[in-house]
């Protein structure tokens, strides 16, 4: 009797040991029975009937499909070195359990063959210029071909495009030239620049100047019709008669007939103003007689 209870409490702890299942957070669980899918469970403590059903596991966390590198020809010719990385969820176990022989793979070989059709659509300075084009384009391919599989593609990267070493090597070239392009413009740009800067510093200069210039002589000017102006004025308010005119008329061409020229031209007014003013005539030859001594020995 005693080993008949140790047989069946062993038989009910076995049974106890496979019908409990513990499904963690990030999984569910897919429970069939005599090889029919019956249901799903959630996280937690599970319970099947050993023998008649089977638990499957199925993780819902983010994944990811390392894509292998495989030789792409681009549109132009040349071979590159392609190879990606895409990441994906389970949003239903169900479908990717029984949908799909093997995820991984299919997904693997999916992303090559997008890949290269991608990739042979462009140039190679267009494919390398346009990663982000050809992540959000893959990406959107795997998403609608992995639907049916009950997966969600939420983003793929490019790992690398590497193209040929002679061809590396030209574009290094190539780059250098624009390079050193670049920075002749650049300085043709500056030198420019400073020549611009020193012209607009000297046309400045040259009209301050100018207006310099400008105002001293307006000052000059204004100073001299000042000066008439006062001595106008000074000779209107002191009335001065004929005779005092001729006088000073006189002493000025004294002040010019002193000097190194041999002959002295009077202006024609001159006459009109000696003719009216009698004993002038005399005083004239008392005036001009030494000077035209002079100007006889010079002339000897």
């Amino acid at each position: 009797m005693v080993v008949l209870f140790s047989i069946v409490g062993f038989v009910i702890l076995v049974f106890a040991a496979n019908a409990i299942k513990i499904v963690r957070p990030w999984e569910k669980a897919l429970i069939e029975r005599l090889g029919k899918y019956q249901r799903t469970a959630g996280s937690g403590l599970t319970l099947i009937m050993p023998v008649l059903e089977r638990l499957m596991k199925v993780d819902m966390r983010e994944q990811v499909v390392d894509v292998p590198p495989q030789g792409v020809i681009t549109k132009d010719n040349v071979v590159v070195e392609v190879d990606a990385v895409v990441y994906y969820e389970v949003t239903d176990p169900v479908k990717v359990t029984y949908n799909v022989a093997d995820f991984y793979i299919a997904a693997t070989k999916l992303a090559q063959t997008n890949l290269r059709n991608l990739i042979g659509d462009l140039a190679l300075d267009e494919s390398l210029t346009s990663r982000e084009m050809i992540n959000t384009k893959l990406r959107q391919i795997l998403d609608d071909a992995t639907d049916k599989w009950g997966t969600k593609v939420t983003r793929v990267e490019l790992m690398r495009i590497d193209p040929p070493v002679d061809v590396t090597e030209a574009m290094h070239r190539q780059m250098k030239a624009e390079r050193e392009r670049r920075a002749m413009i650049l300085e043709a740009e500056g030198s420019k620049r400073a020549a611009i800067l020193k012209a607009e510093g000297e046309a400045e200069a040259i009209k301050k100047v100018a207006d310099a210039n400008k105002y001293k002589k307006l000052t000059v000017a204004k100073g001299e019709a000042e000066a008439i102006k006062t001595v106008y004025g000074a000779i209107h308010e002191g009335r001065p008669t004929n005779d005092l005119i001729a006088i000073k008329y006189l002493e000025a061409l004294e002040s010019i007939a002193d000097g190194k020229a041999t002959k002295v031209f009077l202006p024609y007014e001159a006459s009109g103003i000696l003719a009216s003013i009698g004993g002038i005539g005399e005083l004239l030859k008392e005036k001009l007689s030494p000077k035209k001594g002079k100007a006889k020995e010079k002339q000897a």
